[in-house]
């Protein structure tokens, strides 16, 4: 299949103009294809050729202004439109399409629980190309009519109201002027709770099977909803642009969710059938945030190209998390995006794959999929929030306001964005993109203090080339309680300075970037390190400790602290630790990278067992019930870490942890599956298991346990259920990568280390690129932490066979195990 050029789409777009697509879907005809007729109205400016896309199972036929195309002209996924006309035309394309297994174009999903059926569509890129025919890029908008024939019982959701007209046949309202990658359809017998805001329909729609839960906490979600509905109305001067709102929590989705105007998609697991903790909640409060912001961002206004889409997802993100404070209950998700999400931009950052924010070589679809990752979101962000602490909210919301007047249902690009804040500011906001937006790479920043006694200055020394403006934190040790620092003050420094910043006496714990609105990588003088490993726990504010443990992650990264040294901190605070976000953040990390990768194979045994050992004291500490979140999550990490089986496998008998909390579906999958890799349960207890529990999540559980079992004959079934069958969904392969590799296991699973690069390779030429990424991310031996593994892997890039999408995952899989390497040999 041809990928689309810019050159192409910026070809087609000076000669077309799309008007209208009338759209008949038929999901009545079987489970493996449905029927799609489209008629496309535009006007060409001159006499050209172009192309139309479809990716159909048949093209059944193609007119154009009356006259019959030639279905074997289809190239790939191309329809020749030779020798157009100026004026208008009118295109009719008659297809069947094919169903998907991998959450690409129109998904079909059916609920192992109760049998029923549920299709819904994602269209993002070039997705909407399996679905019906279109002009497939952003910058061709054009109103969509919409009508779905689908079996009786279903209903059907679509970016605008939808009206059954009888015979199973839905109709949905005309929309304004969107994108082809932004239509939606959702369809199967959905569980509905509605309602109505400022005269407007909301609604909450998932699979019947997940309606107890999803009743259960409609109340908060639609609270959500409102709360941050009406803070955009406060911020942005457009009203919303669209005639209704409604959320779909779909199975087996690829993403967390997906702005479609009217219709946001998101992934079911936020519909909570298990405990969570409040984190949780906030998170998925975050992508309730971050979905509406897109409606303005996005979709209101949409980016021209691709080279844009971090201007979107930067703004959403920035949004999502600023709105969260300012309008809800959640009041210091900064924190989670401190020690959690920003992470991930700096991780990104420092690959050999980074990129600017806005990038400016994005030649075609295929390079705009590789760059959504953390520097398109979390750094964006990032930057975006520095730039409403350069410039001020008030310019900020006034340009951005500015920005949707100029630009309401058309398209715009990063100049035009510029110029709308400009037009704001007297700031120079042209050479601030230049600096942050069009750089690679993570600044350091780091302290020195001089001078005698009372008298002390601060130099901020700077590695990287960006204006900072940052808050500088003083902490003196609390007299009263050795234990405590307290604030002395918070100095604002623009770094390059001008001179060196005044700070008085020599403070115990000099903190850069003290309430994180930079983005940068900051480091400790040796005094200020001391009060961190004596009293991180002690400081009063969660944001300014999440920087603390964001500058000791990047420290052990950057081999300058020893991850055993991490370990200690982390043993020693993190028992006092109060903050969920804190506490789960610190314990990935500690599981994930430094006991699964960071330490020597010889090592990870004490590690475990010290973080066994945290889990233990936090669930100790517990016990009275006043935090039940804190409690969720040491026994999660209690279960992930456990070397013995016996205390876990008791819990699975009783049901229960001692003191609580019952074990639900998630905890007793997750307790299995520990049980599974250390060879202490079998396929009868798995089998048991999965009648207790045959949804959806259930069958995913088993997949990840069966792929555990440290056994020959079970290892190999997994494999050739993820790389020969081609049979799984793409959230089974998941589950079943996320089960295969254990470091437990790692004799057993070395001749699988060799075996994955040319099956990985020989999937996304099969697969697409959904799977590529998957196999990518989920089934790469991460484990395999030797220069062997290595080799194997850098010989695979040099055979140059993979897809772009799992090229990508492979380069920044291998930069990781690199670092890996490089952190083993990191100084006591």
């Amino acid at each position: 299949m041809s990928v689309l050029t810019r050159d192409e789409a910026q070809t087609r777009a000076q000669l077309l103009d799309v008007h209208r697509y009338t759209i008949e879907l038929d999901l009545t005809g079987g489970a493996e294809t449905f029927a799609s007729s489209t008629v496309i109205r535009f006007t060409a400016r001159t006499g050209a050729d172009t192309f139309v896309e479809l990716k159909p199972a048949e093209l059944h036929s193609a007119t154009l202004d009356g006259q019959p195309l030639d279905p074997g002209a289809l190239d790939g996924n191309r329809l020749p439109l030779d020798g157009l006309t100026a004026g208008e035309h009118e295109l009719r394309v008659e297809a069947t399409m094919r169903y998907s297994r991998t959450g690409e174009g129109m998904h079909r999903f059916t609920d192992p629980t109760d049998g029923e059926t549920y299709l819904y569509t994602q269209l993002f890129m070039e997705d909407v190309q399996r679905v019906f025919a279109a002009f497939d890029q952003p910058d061709l908008k054009a109103v969509f009519e919409l009508t779905v024939r689908a079996p009786e019982g279903w209903s059907v959701l679509a970016n605008g109201v939808t009206e059954h007209l009888g015979d199973g046949t839905w109709r949905a309202a005309p929309t304004p002027l969107i994108s082809t990658y932004l239509v939606a359809v959702a369809a199967g017998p959905w569980h509905s709770v509605r309602t109505e805001h400022r005269g407007l329909p909301f609604g909450l729609h998932c699979r019947r099977s997940l309606a107890p839960h999803l009743d259960a906490d409609a109340g908060e979600l639609f609270e959500i909803t409102r709360q941050c509905f009406d803070r955009y109305h406060e911020k942005f001067e457009e009203p919303y642009p669209f005639d209704s709102y409604d959320q779909a929590f779909v199975p087996e989705f690829n993403a967390g969710a997906m702005e479609n105007p009217g219709l946001v998609t998101f992934r079911d697991d936020f519909v909570y059938r298990s405990a969570v903790t409040d984190t949780e909640r906030q998170t998925r409060a975050m992508v309730v945030a971050h979905e509406m912001a897109h409606m303005w961002f996005g979709d209101l206004v949409t980016l021209r190209w691709w080279d844009d889409i971090w201007l979107n997802e930067s703004f959403a993100e920035y949004m999502g998390y600023q709105t969260l404070t300012e309008a809800t209950r959640f009041t210091d998700p900064w924190t989670e995006f401190g020690v959690v999400r920003k992470p991930w931009g700096y991780d990104a950052d420092q690959r050999p794959s980074t990129h600017p924010v806005a990038p400016d070589a994005v030649p075609d679809t295929a390079s705009a999929m590789l760059n959504f990752d953390g520097i398109s979101y979390a750094k964006g962000a990032s930057a975006l929030r520095q730039l409403v602490a350069w410039l001020g909210e008030k310019d900020f919301l006034a340009g951005i306001n500015v920005h949707f007047a100029r630009h309401r249902f058309g398209n715009a690009a990063l100049a035009d964005f510029i110029d709308s804040l400009a037009s704001a500011t007297d700031r120079d906001v042209h050479a601030w993109a230049d600096a942050w937006l069009r750089t690679t790479g993570v600044d350091t920043l780091v302290p020195t203090v001089s001078g005698t006694n009372g008298d002390r200055v601060l130099t901020v020394e700077r590695t990287g080339s960006r204006p900072h403006r940052i808050c500088v934190g003083l902490y003196d040790q609390d007299l009263s309680d050795e234990g405590r620092l307290v604030l002395r003050e918070r100095v604002d420094v623009d770094v390059p300075q001008s001179a060196p910043q005044p700070i008085g006496k020599k403070p115990a714990l000099l903190l850069l970037n003290d309430g994180d609105v930079t983005y940068a990588k900051i480091r400790f003088d040796a005094d200020s390190f001391e009060a961190v490993r004596t009293g991180l726990c002690g400081l009063p504010d969660p944001l300014t400790r999440a920087v603390v443990w964001s500058a000791l992650r990047d420290a052990v990264r950057d081999g300058d602290l020893a991850p055993a040294a991490y370990l200690e901190v982390a043993r020693t605070h993190l028992p006092h630790e109060r903050d969920l976000a804190l506490v789960q953040g610190v314990l990935s990390f500690a599981t994930g990278q430094i006991a699964d990768r960071y330490v020597a194979p010889e090592d990870r045994p004490a590690a475990l067992a010290g973080l066994a050992a945290l889990c233990r004291d936090l669930i100790r500490r517990t016990e009275d019930g006043d935090d039940p979140g804190l409690r969720l999550i040491a026994v999660r990490h209690f279960i992930d870490v456990a070397a013995h089986p016996d205390t876990i496998a008791a819990w699975f008998a009783d049901g229960i942890v001692p003191g609580g909390p019952e074990l639900d579906p998630d905890l007793r999958w997750r307790v299995l599956g520990r049980l599974a890799v250390l060879g202490a349960t079998d396929e009868a207890a798995i089998a048991a298991e999965l009648e207790r529990d045959p949804s959806a999540t259930g069958q995913e559980g088993a997949a990840r346990c069966r792929a555990a079992l440290p056994d020959a004959e079970a290892k190999e079934r997994a494999w050739e259920a993820m790389f020969v069958r081609d049979d799984l969904s793409n959230y089974l392969f998941t589950a079943t990568a996320q089960g295969f590799w254990q470091p437990e296991q790692a004799e057993l699973l070395r001749p699988y280390v060799a075996r994955f690069y040319d099956d990985a390779v020989g999937l996304a030429a099969r697969r697409g690129t959904a799977m590529a990424e998957a196999a990518g991310r989920w089934a790469f031996p991460a484990h395999a932490v030797d220069e062997e593994a290595l080799r194997l892997g850098e010989a695979c890039l040099a055979r140059d066979e993979a897809t772009p999408a799992l090229r990508r995952k492979l380069v920044d899989q291998l930069d990781d195990l690199s670092r890996a390497l490089r952190v083993r040999t990191t100084p006591a």
